[in-house]
């Protein structure tokens, strides 16, 4: 009788073990199946090509199903993505008017930059201590006021490239719906680096590209921009030269 009662018990307790193992939890199904209307949503309203292989997958609720029509509209919607299409559909949800500027604070907050920095190039322009022959000496040699306002000049120059750079890149994240919340942190940090960039490349690098005699306000002028427009390139420049350089000191593993 003992025997049978502990044989008889056995099973249940497999049972219950099986029960109780952790897998994916409804939630993630439903964000699976939320993001699926949404890549569904996008690409029909954009005109994309979907992979008829979703149809019967779609038709059932199983995981291995959810999981190829995912993988499948992914590949469709690329570049974009279900965070940035999420992201989009929230911007659009949010906005009560058709007025670009109150639906996306990035594009809002680099105009605004770019006007800031257009009134600053023609406050500073304007200067009489702004001049070629002040843009000859650099931060060297200029000091006071005079060394403020010629700054001001080549950090506004720079500004305004940066600017333009981002608010185009934008623009085609927005056609191509890849634009991501993050972004708007990555881009403010961004305008700061092009300016240390234009800073660089028209105070600095300058004196080693081109004869400091012939340096004149078109020349330094054009840096500023060229380093504010490519600080992503300049940055990468002078990262392979300390690679470089650290690959002589630090020879790499064996």
């Amino acid at each position: 009788m003992t025997t049978t009662s502990s044989s008889s018990k056995a099973p249940s307790a497999v049972k219950e073990t099986v029960i109780s193992k952790p897998g994916i939890s409804k939630e993630v199904i439903d964000e699976m199946s939320k993001e699926i209307n949404n890549m569904l949503s996008y690409a029909v309203y954009n005109g994309i090509n979907i992979n008829t292989d979703i149809n019967s997958l779609i038709q059932d609720s199983n995981v291995d199903d959810l999981i190829n029509v995912h993988n499948l509209l992914c590949k469709n919607i690329a570049p974009a993505t279900p965070k940035s299409i999420e992201f989009s559909k929230k911007l659009h949800e949010k906005s009560k008017s058709r007025f670009v500027l109150g639906s996306l604070p990035l594009v809002r907050n680099l105009i605004i930059l770019a006007v800031l920095f257009l009134v600053i190039f023609i406050i500073t322009g304007l200067s009489p201590n702004v001049n070629n022959d002040s843009l000859d000496k650099g931060i060297m040699h200029n000091n006071g006021m005079k060394l403020l306002l010629n700054i001001g000049y080549l950090s506004a120059i720079a500004g305004l490239g940066v600017t333009f750079y981002l608010l185009k890149s934008v623009s085609n994240s927005l056609k191509k719906g890849t634009l991501l919340p993050e972004e708007s942190i990555e881009y403010m940090a961004q305008v700061i680096l092009g300016i240390i960039a234009g800073l660089l490349l028209s105070e600095i690098l300058s004196v080693y590209i081109t004869d400091p005699n012939s340096i004149n306000l078109f020349n330094k002028s054009v840096l500023a921009l060229i380093g504010g427009f490519s600080s992503d390139a300049i940055f990468s420049m002078l990262q392979g030269v300390i690679d470089r350089i650290k690959s002589i000191f630090i020879p790499a593993n064996s």
